[in-house]
């Protein structure tokens, strides 16, 4: 775990604490989130998970804006239940009240297009080509078929894969 984000995470807490004059549970604190989000609050598990790429890209604005974000979340889930809106006026108001933020929903960190295999099926068409994901194309491998629309025939795995 990096120092200066835990660092921070203790900070947001401590802060927290001194705002409302109340002890809250520290969360586990994980940096194992891969895609688009930059962190989520898993708030019955009292967990962190942040986006170590992320992260690593965009650091300054991340501790300043980011984990205060996730942990708002878990202070206002122990503060007020778990009947409140994730971005509602709870949060909102921790957001500007106790971090001086503001109550931002999205990031705008640049996120670099996530490559993805495809798999290559042929019909009997001529110049007929379907790009299979490998979800679908492990599906194949399990028995399922599919078929061209235009000639019915079953679609057929050609050993061709290209990267997107």
């Amino acid at each position: 775990m990096p120092e200066q984000l835990h660092a921070r995470v203790e900070t947001c807490y401590q802060q927290a604490e001194a705002f409302f004059q109340r002890r809250f549970t520290r969360p586990e604190v994980s940096l194992r989130l891969r895609g688009q989000k930059a962190g989520v609050a898993h708030l019955h598990d009292n967990l962190l998970r942040f986006n170590a790429q992320l992260y690593a890209e965009n650091r300054e604005h991340f501790l300043r804006q980011t984990v205060p974000h996730e942990v708002a979340h878990l202070v206002a889930h122990q503060m007020f239940g778990g009947g409140i809106r994730p971005h509602g006026e709870e949060w909102q108001a921790i957001m500007r009240g106790v971090y001086g933020l503001p109550p931002s929903r999205c990031h705008s960190y640049a996120i670099a297009p996530r490559r993805s295999t495809r798999y290559l099926y042929r019909c009997d068409c001529e110049d007929q080509a379907f790009p299979f994901t490998a979800q679908r194309h492990a599906l194949v491998a399990r028995g399922r078929r599919y078929f061209c629309r235009r000639c019915r025939a079953t679609l057929v795995y050609t050993g061709q894969q290209r990267v997107e």
